[in-house]
């Protein structure tokens, strides 16, 4: 029996799972899920420490793999999360007694998360129409949190998946329309950046910022959350929003295995994609609003996903390689 650490490393929460595995199950199985508040720790090797300050399932030690998805682009052992304020590299594993690791992209690790249990309770926005849907087709994965974070899943061939890592959420955003266009320049004036991206309007941040645009009023993150109910327009501007950002991520990859929406934001505000405006939006395209209106869309709320999909990978690299 393999036992496997799965971190998703966020930043603001970092989600620790304990898994163990063999050869005969589909998945690995959930022992338990740790969350720590990644702020609190100064340091990666001081995350980890904190992390195994208390008696676990297993020591790390005993760890025959650790899994670490990382919010940012990993650089074979190293990572330099933009929104953490310390840097993570995976030869720092050894300070807690870990002897093997890999690291990938937290959104990597949600793209693997869609072959594990954590997607068996999302909930579908958009049913399948056989005739657009393809089995084994590419997957897109697309979530709004501290950022706007893609990654596509496609079959390597030899029976397991491979996941295809994005930096999406820097691409430039497109704004429709004269209005739209004055919120993209009220964006680059308050955010002093020299384009927009999806990172600034699809995301907590973003959120806020339209919030401000459309009522004047310049609210955290949470409070405008907790406001959707009597801010219709923000709603629906954010709806619109995201419905683009994944129509045009599903098109970028030809997304025939489906669309999966993830993301604290949306977990937290299901109305941001529930709202009729999202799929209007990811279903608008003058030459292939059919194909997108046949494609499965579905709406993950599981924000242990990333957890999931971490320990998809390390058990399908120690099926291959033990």
């Amino acid at each position: 029996m393999y036992q496997i650490l799965a971190a998703d490393i966020g930043g603001t929460t970092s989600r620790m799972g304990f898994f163990e595995f063999d050869s005969s199950m589909d998945e690995p199985r959930l022992l338990d899920i740790v969350h720590l508040p990644t702020a609190e720790s100064d340091s990666f090797p001081a995350l980890l420490a904190r992390l195994f300050s208390e008696q676990r399932h297993f020591s790390a030690a005993s760890s025959d793999l650790a899994v670490l998805a990382v919010p940012g682009p990993v650089e074979g052992r190293f990572c330099r999360p933009p929104n953490i304020k310390w840097t993570i590299d995976l030869h720092d594993i050894s300070t807690v007694g870990l002897r093997r690791g890999a690291l990938l992209n937290d959104f990597a690790a949600q793209a693997f998360a869609c072959r594990s249990h954590a997607m068996r309770e999302a909930r579908v926005l958009q049913p399948s129409r056989a005739d657009h849907a393809v089995l084994g087709g590419t997957i897109a994965v697309i979530g709004a949190g501290t950022g706007l974070g893609h990654c596509a899943l496609v079959c390597d061939g030899a029976d397991g998946h491979l996941a295809v890592a994005s930096e999406g959420g820097h691409a430039a955003f497109p704004f429709v329309g004269e209005e739209e266009c004055a919120y993209g320049e009220y964006v680059r004036r308050v955010t002093k950046l020299p384009y927009c991206h999806g990172d600034a309007i699809v995301s907590g941040s973003g959120l806020s910022r339209l919030h401000a645009f459309l009522t004047g009023e310049e609210l955290s993150p949470a409070t405008v959350a907790a406001r959707l109910a009597n801010a219709p327009r923000t709603v629906e501007w954010f709806a619109r929003f995201y419905g683009r950002a994944a129509r045009n991520y599903a098109l970028m990859v030809l997304a025939q295995g489906g669309v999966y929406v993830t993301g604290g934001v949306a977990a937290r505000n299901p109305v941001l994609v529930e709202h009729p405006v999202f799929l209007t939006e990811f279903r608008s395209a003058p030459a292939h609003g059919a194909l997108l209106s046949g494609l499965p869309v579905s709406f993950n709320r599981n924000e242990d996903a990333g957890v999931y999909g971490a320990a998809f990978f390390g058990a399908q690299r120690l099926r291959r390689h033990g």
